[in-house]
């Protein structure tokens, strides 16, 4: 109760000030779930994670509010002018609710703390703030998102620049930063805060700059173009992705209309990521109507894409790929241009990289090509820093496919990548189904599946790692497990994370690690087949995938 009344004595925001009065009355009146809920929001704070800071905005030290964005930026603040004497910072952000108000916090108290601030002129997209870290060369960047979590969720992605390249916080700096918002939160309250309205807003030109980037990737092959159905999810990316088509030279797709404007109620989803079941149900529709070769989506802050292709065997007529499938043609794709740049006899240069729960497919395609493979833990932060980079991915739908502008996955630049092949493929009489079967027929038949296990009880999470590590299991649909992998002490060139990988005899190989963003257990499992025809390893791939997520399951439950 002392903590809540504190926090009520600095919130300058009228709605969470109001909604937590109310709590705090419902637990002076011995109301057992209000104290529960006051426990929920005060006994903790939310810590720099996967995605930096992202949780529900309400009012409390654990939840995303004014109050706990201004200690957040005053935290940064305080370690940016440790870092350097003169530090800078480039701030974004998206569609969602209090996203411009959180934005407009951070850019007021840096520069209020002596930082130089910079906001971008308007919602735009998570990639386009990650491309203004290194166009302007500024000492880090603050995207206020919540990416593709639910509507009442928002968030807080770090950036650093110099050294870093425009990459996504990581240790030291996250614990360094998340020392100095205690400090912060501990001395006093935030309207003590210097402020000051002396901060520039980024010229268009930024913008401007990163569209050219982005259509370079990949411009229209000239003859007959793919018909395409485009969907923004209710997010930020259309305005952007329109430029960036144009500018590359692709005829407009055909738009998802009740989806295109930003939208911070994702009213037509009940989960705002296109790998949810129902996300792409519009999409499906549209594409039907308009006889679309190919379904592009955008997550709502642009960073993660999804694609979707014609199947006649789906009652909807068209498949979403995976992200293992997208991201594997995706390198594919770059492992041949970094063959085609070497000169003559010259060996190509360059890494593939995917993260530890990604299909290990992509070290066979790197090999193959004589390029350098590099496994990192999940998450951008991590991929983005694999040193010599000129593709990375991870199967949560993110790619990294022009490392030299954006440092961090980008939905946008990988959406013109993937049309820009998938054209010139249907130019050669090929589609994408065509495709993904000449990768199995060169590289051998992956397959992967991932299972997610939700608690009630977030501790059961730990306790289940801790059992699987204590009485590891021997034997998984029956074949024998040879060996585990426990990285939760650092293994080989990888940090420390709470990760296990079991290997078994067939080469199957399963990850388990709790969620980063969620209440949940997450189960990767990777199969493959060289044997028989390509229907015949498919369908060994298939079964055997089937008979695992069983077995897992009830291994966790």
């Amino acid at each position: 109760m002392e903590a809540a009344n504190a926090w009520l004595a600095q919130d300058p925001d009228a709605e969470t000030r109001a909604e937590l009065t109310a709590l705090v009355e419902a637990a002076s009146d011995g109301d057992a779930n209000a104290v529960a809920d006051l426990h929920d929001r005060f006994d903790s704070r939310l810590q720099f994670g996967t995605a930096g800071l992202r949780g529900r905005i309400e009012a409390g030290s654990n939840r995303m509010n004014r109050v706990l964005v201004a200690q957040a930026a005053a935290g940064l603040a305080a370690y940016l002018l440790e870092q350097e004497a003169s530090p800078s910072i480039v701030i974004g952000y998206d569609g969602r609710k209090n996203s411009q108000v959180f934005a407009t916090d951070t850019a007021a108290i840096m520069a209020g703390a002596g930082v130089r601030a910079i906001i971008l002129p308007r919602l735009l997209p998570t990639p386009v703030l990650a491309f203004a870290v290194r166009h302007l060369d500024v000492s880090a960047g603050v995207m206020v998102t919540a990416s593709h979590n639910p509507p009442q969720d928002n968030g807080y992605k770090v950036y650093l620049g110099g050294e870093h390249h425009g990459s996504q916080i990581v240790s030291p700096a996250d614990a360094a930063i998340a020392a100095h918002i205690e400090r912060v939160a501990a001395e006093g309250r935030v309207q003590d805060l210097p402020r000051s309205t002396a901060y520039d807003v980024a010229p268009e030109s930024v913008l401007d700059a990163y569209i050219e980037a982005t259509a370079a990737v990949a411009p229209a092959p000239t003859g007959e173009q793919l018909r395409v159905v485009y969907t923004a999810m209710h997010g930020v990316g259309w305005e952007t992705t329109n430029r960036v088509l144009h500018t590359a030279g692709y005829p407009m797709p055909t738009l998802v209309a009740d989806q295109i404007q930003p939208d911070p109620t994702f009213r037509t989803v009940s989960f705002p990521n296109p790998e949810e079941p129902g996300a792409l149900d519009l999409s499906y529709a549209t594409a039907r109507e308009a006889g679309a070769d190919l379904i592009i989506a955008n997550d709502p802050d642009a960073d993660r894409l999804a694609i979707a292709i014609p199947d006649a065997s789906t009652a909807d007529g068209y498949r979403r790929l995976t992200g293992n499938e997208v991201g594997l043609l995706l390198g594919w794709q770059a492992a041949k241009a970094a063959v085609e740049r070497a000169a003559g006899d010259a060996a190509p240069e360059g890494v593939l990289a995917c993260s530890i729960v990604s299909s290990p497919a992509l070290r066979v395609v790197a090999e193959a090509h004589g390029l350098e493979f590099r496994e990192t833990l999940t998450g951008f932060k991590w991929i983005s820093r694999a040193p010599g980079i000129v593709f990375g991915f991870e199967e949560a739908l993110g790619y990294l496919v022009n490392p030299t502008t954006v440092r961090d996955k980008d939905g946008i630049s990988a959406a013109v990548a993937f049309l820009g092949f998938a054209t010139a493929a249907a130019q050669r009489g090929e589609d994408v189904a065509a495709l993904l079967a000449e990768f199995s027929a060169t590289f051998g038949s992956f397959g992967s599946d991932q299972i997610s296990i939700r608690y009630e009880r977030l501790s059961r999470i730990g306790e289940v790692m801790a059992l699987l590590r204590q009485t590891p299991p021997a034997v998984i649909a029956g074949t024998k497990v040879t060996s585990i992998d426990d990285l939760s002490g650092g293994f080989e060139d990888l940090p420390a994370s709470d990760v296990l990988r079991l290997w078994l005899d067939d080469g199957t190989r399963v990850m388990i690690r709790p969620s980063g963003t969620e209440p949940k257990l997450k189960i990767y499992v990777d199969v493959q087949s060289t044997d028989g025809d390509a229907a015949a390893r498919a369908a060994s791939v298939a079964d055997r995938l089937a008979v695992l997520r069983g077995e897992l399951t009830a291994l966790v439950a």
